[in-house]
């Protein structure tokens, strides 16, 4: 008898409703085995059998069979089987990284991520010292956290996990805002069972290295985070010796480099070593050209949606149920309640100001016991002082869920309307508000829609963002002295919260990058960021219409990232020649780098997209046929004697050509270079087109997106 073989794994074939008459299942099932496997015995294949409320089947298969008894008359659909688990912080699993990946435990523990934040909540578990040694012996920083901080939870030990505090606002490098002990959380933090917020997204929170130590460098408050701040965070940093710096902040709008200071102290920060990565921004409400960290030595990351989707539900008096976006925790223990629409519910404003129910426009007696409803999302705020009930408030965002100060729900434009036609249909409109709940979103990763856009605004011919990570309904350690929501007067205290923007996304990836360090520690930080970009997943542009411009090279895959195979690195000076490349005078690029840095005829006639990065994107005249080359150098890090075949792949009219084709290596750290050339017809005002390359010795995929466009850079405001 034959015994299913290892290559195996289970495999669902769904056949749809049960048939009508005599029909017996695992008969049926039964001979589709058979007649998949030309053989009467098949016992040893069948694993289940579902034959009481819809009929279906599962089996051993291997991916050839399974796609072939799609095939067969009957079967509706053949998919593999997936392992569900409790709800978690969720990123890392949907990433691929769970508890189980491959790890270099000592290494990680001498790795250390700088947090350029709002400080930090040292006292949380997420951050405890229980299990940790003295920090890394190549650590020269300090524990100078100021008023009422201790990095050690017990004074007089060395042992530490918070290994080092600095503060450049306020009298504490304690967090009072939450920021900053949400991302050092997200990239380092420790195993926390049963974390949750109120009871939602309840599961174990980690950080992608929860054994690395964390120094964390405060440079914002409730006003903001000042240049001055945010350099000598940079300063302190690269002397205390880090090795990744994870920075969640940014500029409203793209500035020249020596006038942008995280784009300075990353600059020198990429001179000693030390990768920066750092948040794409959040005003991709505003379109396409609105990312704002675009210098090419620093990793920027756009956001986007992970499998976990929470959504709350309205059911209106008159049955229909809507669908909100909103972290809802409240139980209003009433299932009706009335409604009231802002416009009826003020004394004191005009209409327009009424409905969106802005500042002081409700009346406290009008909305008492009632839900109201507002046509801002703003209007939570006034809801809440006026001592609604609830609220109920439109949207434009869609799929993102934000923590809200009472019972509240943000409904999307259409199912908005609907309320409004209900509310316009009865004189005692009424509405039950339910508690958010976690459900699969199987379209996921999906670009967010605030992540802000590429292509570059200072330098069109360098890819941004670079890449992509979970940054939507992020479940992370939290200061319990911050308003969960920052709307309102919401006095409540969790140690755990829900937030969504690049700043999510911005610590997974510093994590990843940590993470591919811990097995690579000679690697410079171009190596490993590309590392990071070419082993990306590549992510689908028919549900990201901005494509390569929303997220980059793709999603971020930490498991793939540790063994690229080969990556395109950057010797000593190239940064300050890609800078003379861009036009920069002496004078501009000591503002950056703060020595005399002669730029050569060689680097004067350089071209910017020659510059060599995992990505390869151009600027082009628009009406105008184009023929650009591209002029790029590999190192193999993967196998010594190895040989990569480079495969095009493109949803565009672009002519690609690679010269040459095949690449062969005979050792480790060998290098190679070749040519691509893009030719295409005349591209239109504002348009792109996009390929890729692949390098393959057929274990290694090595890719990198290349992008034609005509986004001339808008004029820049400093």
């Amino acid at each position: 008898m034959f015994i299913p073989s290892a290559m195996m794994q289970i495999y669902i074939a769904y056949l749809g409703s049960l048939p009508d008459g005599d029909y017996t299942p695992t008969s049926h099932h039964f001979s589709l085995l058979q007649a998949l496997f030309k053989q009467s015995s098949v016992e040893n294949y069948l694993i289940r059998s579902y034959r009481r409320s819809f009929n279906g089947f599962a089996a051993k298969l291997t991916e050839e069979e399974a796609k072939k008894l799609a095939s067969f008359k009957g079967v509706v659909s053949v998919f593999p089987n997936k392992v569900y688990h409790l709800q978690t912080t969720r990123s890392w699993d949907f990433m691929g990284f769970n508890q189980t990946a491959k790890r270099n435990a000592t290494a990680e523990s001498n790795v250390i991520i700088g947090v350029i934040d709002t400080g930090i909540w040292p006292e949380s578990d997420s951050f405890s010292d229980e299990g940790f040694s003295p920090p890394p012996k190549k650590w020269k920083g300090i524990c100078n956290g100021g008023k009422n901080f201790t990095c050690n939870k017990i004074q007089y030990l060395s042992y530490s996990k918070l290994i080092g505090a600095r503060v450049y606002v306020t009298d504490s490098a304690r967090d009072t805002e939450g920021h900053g002990s949400h991302t050092a959380s997200t990239a380092a933090g420790n195993h926390v069972r049963n974390a949750n917020f109120y009871g939602l997204a309840e599961g174990t929170a980690r950080g992608g290295v929860p054994s690395a130590r964390i120094a964390a460098y405060k440079v914002c408050d409730d006003e903001g985070c000042t240049y001055d701040s945010i350099l000598a965070a940079f300063d302190d940093a690269i002397a205390d010796g880090v090795d990744v710096l994870t920075v969640s902040l940014g500029a409203d709008m793209t500035s020249e480099f020596y006038f942008d200071p995280v784009a300075i102290g990353a600059f020198h920060a990429a001179e000693k070593g030390i990768l920066v990565v750092q948040s794409a921004g959040n005003s991709g409400a505003y379109g396409l050209q609105s990312v704002t960290s675009v210098a090419p030595w620093i990793l920027s990351v756009a956001a986007s949606t992970t499998d976990r989707f929470l959504i709350d539900k309205v059911v209106l008096g008159n049955g229909k149920t809507l669908t909100g976006f909103s972290v809802n925790s409240f139980n209003l223990n009433r299932t009706k309640v009335p409604l009231v629409y802002g416009m009826q519910a003020s004394t004191s404003c005009n209409e327009s100001s009424a409905r969106a129910c802005l500042t002081d426009c409700l009346d406290k007696t009008l909305v008492k016991n009632k839900i109201v409803v507002c046509d801002k999302i703003d209007g939570l705020a006034e809801a809440l002082d006026a001592g609604a009930l609830g609220s109920i408030t439109l949207t434009s965002y869609h799929n993102i869920s934000f923590v809200v100060p009472l019972p509240a729900s943000a409904l999307s434009n259409d199912d908005y309307k609907s309320l409004l036609s209900y509310l316009n249909s009865t004189k005692q409109a009424e509405a039950e508000l339910l508690k958010t709940e976690s459900i699969e979103d199987s379209s996921a990763p999906l670009v967010a829609e605030f992540s802000s856009r590429g292509p570059n605004n200072l330098v069109a011919d360098i890819l941004k963002p670079d890449i992509s990570a979970p940054g939507v309904d992020i479940l992370a350690a939290y200061s319990p002295v911050a308003s969960p929501s920052d709307i309102g007067k919401d006095r409540r205290q969790v140690k755990y919260n829900i937030l969504s923007g690049t700043s999510m996304s911005c610590p997974h990836v510093a994590a990843v990058a940590a993470y591919v360090k811990t097995f690579h520690p000679h690697w410079s930080l171009s190596a490993l960021k590309s590392a990071l970009i070419t082993t990306a997943s590549p992510m689908d542009p028919s549900k990201n219409p901005d494509a390569e411009f929303a997220y980059g090279s793709g999603h971020v895959n930490p498991v793939k990232a540790i063994n690229p195979g080969l990556v395109y690195d950057n010797v000593e000076g190239d940064n300050a020649r890609f800078l003379c490349s861009i036009g920069y005078t002496e004078h501009d690029i000591k503002l950056i780098s703060g020595t005399n840095i002669s730029c050569s005829k060689s680097s004067r006639k350089a071209l910017p997209r020659d510059f060599n990065y995992p990505t390869l994107t151009t600027l082009v005249k628009d009406g105008d046929s184009f023929t650009v080359k591209f002029h790029r150098t590999v190192t193999n890090v993967g196998v010594a004697t190895s040989t990569y075949n480079a495969t095009i792949s493109s949803n565009s009219n672009l002519d690609v050509g690679v010269i040459p084709r095949i690449l062969s290596f005979k050792t480790l750290g060998e290098n190679k270079s070749y040519i691509v050339t893009v030719k295409g017809k005349a591209l239109g005002e504002k348009s792109m087109a996009s390929a890729s390359l692949t390098w393959s010795d057929g274990i290694h995929n090595v890719r990198s997106p290349i992008v034609v466009h005509t986004y001339k850079p808008d004029t820049l405001v400093v």
